[in-house]
């Protein structure tokens, strides 16, 4: 806390509006000294600026420092936590689990630490940063339930029978794709495909004859060129007349 007033070289007493009602004397001209009611005092400083401050320390202590957390361990101790954690960090950073377990298994040759090091090391020093990196595990997340809102009654009632353009398109000129879109829901797909054959074309209409379905919608007609004429009589057993272009 800091407070702070205009330097003021002649004598003068304020008295304060807050209920504590001190009283404010620069009799001395170099400094002001604030007389509480609770008989302690607080004394305004000139900083190099000519602006007058106090410098308020607080008994509320709300960290733990390096320095407080070490005054708990004599020196010798405070140097061997500080050993066990360089150690650490030359064998490769392992986890303090690990490290423990190199120790106590005498994995170490010749190592001047013990467990007491590596847990002093982790209380004043705080975790091995190196050892942590790479190694925290992500916490599951929360596994979100897609639910299918049902259909406006409307929607199926007017387009419940609908009709698919398909046709056959390629990346560079060499991945096949099969592209679908239906006339009346605007509901378009893009599947590659292995290959061309008769068999691959016909997985891959059901596939999307089967979503449409699901939702309530039926294909009635499907639109394509020449090339699909080979899946007539498959598609008459699903109900779907094929017209092809002339």
């Amino acid at each position: 806390m800091v407070l702070s007033g205009l330097y003021c070289p002649h004598s003068v007493t304020i008295q304060c509006t807050e209920k504590a009602q001190n009283s404010l004397n620069s009799a001395d001209g170099t400094r002001f000294t604030v007389h509480k009611e609770d008989g302690s005092t607080l004394v305004f400083k000139p900083s190099k600026k000519g602006l007058f401050y106090s410098d308020v320390k607080s008994d509320v202590v709300l960290i733990n420092t390096v320095d407080s957390i070490k005054n708990k361990y004599t020196v010798e101790e405070y140097s061997d936590a500080c050993k066990a954690q360089s150690i650490q960090d030359m064998i490769g950073q392992p986890s303090t689990k690990d490290f423990i377990k190199y120790v106590v298994g005498n994995m170490l040759p010749n190592c001047p630490i013990n467990k007491s090091d590596i847990i002093r090391a982790e209380e004043i020093l705080g975790p091995n940063l190196g050892s942590l990196k790479g190694k925290t595990t992500k916490k599951p997340s929360r596994v979100h339930i897609m639910a299918l809102d049902n259909l406006p009654d409307e929607l199926l009632q007017q387009h419940k029978n609908d009709t698919l353009a398909i046709d056959i398109m390629y990346i560079n000129k060499v991945i096949p794709f099969i592209i679908m879109t239906s006339r009346n829901i605007h509901f378009g797909t893009a599947e590659m495909i292995k290959n061309e054959k008769k068999s691959t074309m016909m997985t891959s209409l059901k596939q999307i004859i089967d979503a449409y379905s699901a939702r309530g919608f039926k294909i009635k007609h499907i639109l394509a060129d020449g090339q699909f004429e080979c899946l007539r009589k498959n598609l008459e057993c699903e109900g779907i007349m094929l017209n092809n272009t002339a």
